[in-house]
């Protein structure tokens, strides 16, 4: 595997793999987005840490625990003891010692990741590989609501959240691309609070490229019943090749130049 450089600031590198895993706290992550939006050297780091920590996810097995752990947790946490009569019932929102052990699993899991590409180095993809591509989807206010990564060689997406905009409750965001051209195609509903993976079918796959563009919509919670946007276009962006870990680094494609196709 080649190793991100460092150039004397590993705290840097550990955060950008901590953005692909999506254990940063929503400030952080929108740092590190905005650095991906306007450093070429941020997004080259980033989408080398998302090569490398993606295929991991195909190697991990699912494992159903088994029917004592949760038990064996709330006892741990002491979630069922009874509140003394004096004091208001705390919720899990107000328990301070759940958050703890939730930030501790967090960050225990960033480590176990790393420390498996440590471990179990890679042989990195040809230079000229174009079995990625990476897209930052930016909003009308400037600022990064989603990262793209791209995945040509498994057929699929990774979205992750940065500072995207509220939504109101009963819709959701939907991902489209939009070929030079041609009418929106849907991706898939997105989140707006945590990462998600999407297949991409072989028509999105031949539809991939520079002359193309992702878009954000405000949809209906199952998504659009038109197979076109029916709300507000909210965030869009450029696609292009995923930077390789040799300079010169090209920065992730902004969508300054991108006006979306019109609605049918």
């Amino acid at each position: 595997m080649n190793a991100v450089a460092d150039n004397g600031n590993g705290n840097d590198n550990l955060r950008y793999a901590e953005y692909v895993l999506g254990v940063l706290d929503a400030d952080t992550r929108a740092a590190v987005a905005h650095e991906v939006q306007t450093s070429s050297e941020a997004a080259t780091a980033v989408a080398i840490w998302q090569r490398h920590l993606m295929p991991l996810a195909e190697e991990i097995a699912e494992v159903a625990p088994g029917p004592y752990v949760w038990a064996r947790i709330r006892d741990a946490l002491k979630l069922d003891q009874q509140p003394v009569a004096s004091q208001p019932s705390r919720g899990l929102w107000n328990n301070l010692r759940l958050w703890h052990w939730v930030g501790i699993g967090a960050s225990a899991l960033a480590a176990a990741c790393l420390v498996m590409i440590a471990i179990e180095p890679r042989t990195p993809p040809p230079a000229a590989s174009t079995g990625y591509m990476v897209a930052s989807i930016n909003q009308d206010n400037g600022v990064t609501g989603w990262t793209a990564t791209m995945d040509l060689d498994r057929a699929r997406i990774v979205i992750v959240p940065a500072s995207p905009q509220s939504i109101v409750q009963d819709r959701a965001p939907e991902l489209w691309l939009i070929p030079a051209g041609q009418k929106p195609i849907s991706v898939g509903v997105i989140a707006r609070d945590k990462p998600i993976t999407l297949t991409l079918s072989p028509n999105l796959l031949a539809q991939l490229g520079p002359t193309a563009a992702l878009a954000v919509s405000v949809e209906p919670l199952g998504g659009s019943p038109t197979g076109q946007p029916t709300g507000p276009v909210i965030a869009k962006g450029a696609i292009s090749g995923a930077p390789d870990a040799q300079p010169p680094a090209t920065k992730v494609a902004g969508t300054d130049a991108f006006d979306p196709q019109p609605r049918a």
